[in-house]
């Protein structure tokens, strides 16, 4: 079952305040995202995929009084993965390019920038709504297309399909072809 950003960020407020057990939890559920979002960008290299979630997990650990209760939860970890991935290249010299679909979750993974939920709200305001939320459901929060494509009431192809033209009505916007 899949924990909405509601749940994962009153976790990890219950375990800031010292909630032992909250917090078991929300490393046990993040543990859970982050092996998907791994997964996803490793390719073939899926080895590691377990130390790059253990060292993800400890980030969260080591720097969780940097962040701030205000703001999301789900894209402050997704940018401290985010920067464990890119370590992980640079250690084993891998060439990455990342590719534009990638473009809203990064957006929204940067942490220190209030504005970088208000710039993807931006970005996708021309998009239907439907579109908008699998956008957020993929690409932001890491849910397979299967799991936001039934939370949108679609099947997996059909979420597939809108979120394929979502991506690409926001590459052509974001390369300045679109209006």
């Amino acid at each position: 079952m899949d924990a909405s950003e509601f749940v994962l960020k009153g976790l990890m407020q219950r375990g800031l305040d010292g909630d032992a057990q909250a917090y078991r939890r929300l490393l046990a559920l993040l543990s859970d995202r982050l092996r998907l979002y791994f997964a996803r960008r490793m390719g073939e290299a899926r080895d590691d995929v377990e130390d790059l979630v253990q060292e993800t997990l400890l980030a969260a650990h080591t720097r969780r009084s940097t962040y701030d209760r205000s703001q999301p939860l789900t894209p402050w970890i997704y940018a401290l993965a985010r920067y464990k991935l890119i370590d992980h290249w640079r250690r084993h010299r891998v060439r990455a390019h990342l590719p534009i679909e990638d473009y809203a979750e990064f957006l929204a993974a940067e942490t220190g920038d209030p504005t970088a939920a208000s710039d993807l709200d931006r970005v996708m305001a021309d998009l239907p709504e439907q579109h908008q939320r699998l956008v957020r459901d993929v690409k932001v929060d890491g849910l397979s297309l299967a799991e936001a494509g039934a939370r949108a009431r679609l099947s997996e192809g059909a979420a597939k399909v809108a979120l394929h033209r979502a991506m690409k009505r926001l590459t052509e916007k974001v390369r300045g072809r679109a209006d």
